[in-house]
């Protein structure tokens, strides 16, 4: 059986551990709030309903192609691009090209930005690799104009930093929504979490400082996965809703 991440991929180590993936949930949601498409998951209503779970659903999809089999990646992408169809055709409008490029772009940079937070620095060849599943994604949903290589693609990247986000009224009603959900400290320590893994465009528009007080607590946190109470810590930290969802994550998918 062919796979689409092969086993020994770093891809698969990134997307096989949950606090990873929180990591890049972080940092997504931080930047999804500025992106100027926004508006469209608006318009399905499902996003200001449940911000956490409409977010989460985005991320836990990406990690079900990371571990299917090829055949069960392209069957999964061709889902997602028919789900995006299917809300174009009721609001009568096409989703821009560039915003589907940007939330690839999202799962890019923060898939490298976590593991490298959590675990170590990543080489060239795997970022490389990286960059190749998720080009691979978005040729299967036809996505136009991705550079061929990860180097190709960081100017691309940049521009698209710069181009594609604004601070509006959705931004400020998404982290609301973030608040109401999931509670005043919770919320602080999503955007300290924030802080560690969004580019500096971000923090400039979202007006982040550089400092976070968990940078700190992010060693103390890698020594309590030797002793297994990360699990401790999550379920403290998480809201009950997502506790199993979460820690399922954990199970490495074959």
């Amino acid at each position: 059986m062919e796979l689409f991440v092969e086993e020994n991929s770093v891809v698969r180590n990134i997307w096989g551990k949950s606090d990873t993936i929180l990591f890049i949930f972080a940092g997504a949601s931080a930047e999804f709030a500025l992106d100027k498409a926004v508006d469209w998951l608006y318009f399905t209503g499902k996003l200001p309903s449940d911000p956490l779970g409409r977010l989460f659903s985005t991320v836990r999809y990406a990690r079900k192609i990371v571990f299917s089999s090829m055949e069960e990646a392209h069957a999964a992408i061709d889902t997602l691009r028919q789900i995006h169809n299917a809300v174009e055709q009721n609001r009568g409008a096409a989703i821009p090209a560039w915003a589907y490029r940007d939330v690839l772009f999202m799962l890019i940079h923060y898939s490298i930005a976590s593991y490298e937070l959590l675990e170590r620095k990543l080489n060239d060849q795997e970022k490389e690799e990286v960059y190749n599943v998720f080009f691979r994604v978005g040729k299967r949903m036809g996505l136009e104009a991705l550079p061929l290589t990860y180097i190709e693609w960081l100017p691309v990247r940049q521009s698209h930093l710069l181009e594609d986000l604004q601070k509006s009224d959705y931004t400020a009603d998404l982290f609301k929504q973030y608040k109401k959900h999931l509670g005043a400290v919770r919320y602080k320590v999503l955007m300290e979490g924030q802080k560690l893994v969004i580019p500096g465009r971000v923090k400039k528009l979202l007006h982040f400082s550089d400092f976070s007080w968990l940078a700190p607590v992010v060693p103390l946190y890698k020594l309590s996965r030797l002793v297994r109470l990360d699990r401790v810590l999550k379920n403290i930290l998480l809201p009950s809703g997502y506790r199993d969802q979460i820690n399922e994550l954990d199970v490495q998918a074959g």
